[in-house]
């Protein structure tokens, strides 16, 4: 079995390359995203193996047809990167639905930390040797309302995290989880309710037509003044400009981003040396109360070997049985199963 692997970044080779050895899944890495311009690079092999910024629109997929792609392989949980409804009935889609829930929810908590005690700030200015600590007054979590926006896996360990440190919990979630409602100290609300009820807003729930920029001016019109936005999922739950005009305007007191709703143009590569030309993103990281990271909240060992067994596990299932349990959307079902790019 071969495999064409867009996007590749050299902590991706050695788990695929170990768990493809062991079930006979050969890999041939390229560095470019896979897009309209690149899709010629999948002549010959069996299937192709995308990350979060490879383009798989309809163009894309009907030339994998074309050269016989049989599976397109995610290596992470979220598709909005793919057209599952054309996509439906052509070619085989899987993902991984859960790697480490662990790392994204730990890197949620990491980026919060640094925000509210100036963790970032006070690392800088030692190096200085500058031991002041005028700025650098933080504030605690413990008692703090934290309102989570998608419940599923990273949610509900980021959840656990939260009420460790003592904070109290409003959820919201399309499709709530039994049971996970004490009346208490975790609450499902409305979003409204959590939006004008929160502290702190940390999103966790994928990129859909229903919650894209989620996030926007009306939503922060709604929050309290001085409330703190996490995300770590979809750059595109936040409508980025409308956040930088809150955070100007001191309605947001500060924002953590691992996500950017345009960082296919530039996260995962160095652009140190150059002029950065998305105006919002440059003037998002200059603002004193904004932390970026380069969507590296799934980026831990545990992480790395669990989405290279997954996806490895995926491919295999599809090219040696036409099936996996992961498989987004049945190649050889009807319409009436797949939902939202989803098979029941």
């Amino acid at each position: 079995m071969k495999i064409a692997f867009f996007d590749t970044k050299s902590y991706d080779k050695s788990s695929f390359d170990r768990f493809g050895k062991e079930n006979g899944v050969e890999f041939k890495y390229y560095e470019t995203k896979l897009n309209e311009d690149t899709v010629e690079l999948a002549s010959g092999y069996d299937g192709v193996c995308v990350f979060v910024n490879d383009t798989v629109n309809a163009n894309v997929i009907d030339r994998l047809c074309q050269l016989g792609i049989k599976v397109v392989a995610l290596r992470c949980a979220g598709f909005n990167n793919v057209d599952m409804k054309y996509a439906h009935g052509k070619i085989h889609v899987v993902r991984v639905p859960a790697y480490s829930p662990y790392a994204v929810a730990e890197h949620t908590m990491a980026l919060l930390l640094t925000s509210v005690r100036r963790i970032h700030k006070a690392y800088i200015r030692t190096r200085d040797f500058n031991f002041s600590l005028s700025g650098m007054t933080g504030f605690d979590l413990h008692g703090k309302t934290v309102g989570i926006v998608g419940t599923g896996k990273i949610g509900k360990v980021f959840m656990d995290i939260c009420r460790g440190f003592g904070m109290r919990v409003l959820a919201y979630d399309k499709f709530p989880t039994p049971g996970l409602d004490n009346g208490d100290t975790v609450k499902y609300v409305s979003v409204d309710y959590l939006l004008a009820n929160s502290d702190i807003i940390s999103l966790h729930c994928p990129l859909t037509e229903d919650t894209y920029h989620l996030i926007d001016e009306c939503a922060l019109n709604k929050c309290k003044k001085g409330v703190i936005i996490l995300n770590t999922s979809r750059g595109a739950l936040v409508d980025a400009e409308a956040l930088l005009s809150a955070i100007k305007s001191r309605k947001v007191g500060a924002a953590c981003l691992d996500v950017y709703e345009e960082e296919s143009d530039f996260f995962f590569e160095d652009f140190s040396g150059h002029i950065i030309e998305d105006d919002i993103l440059a003037r998002l990281i200059s603002m004193p109360n904004v932390i970026v990271t380069s969507h590296q909240a799934f980026l831990t060992e545990e992480a790395l070997m669990n989405i290279a067994e997954t996806t490895v596990k995926n491919i295999s299932d599809i090219l040696t049985k036409e099936q996996s349990p992961n498989e987004l959307c049945y190649r050889f079902g009807t319409t009436e199963d797949c939902k939202d790019g989803k098979c029941f």
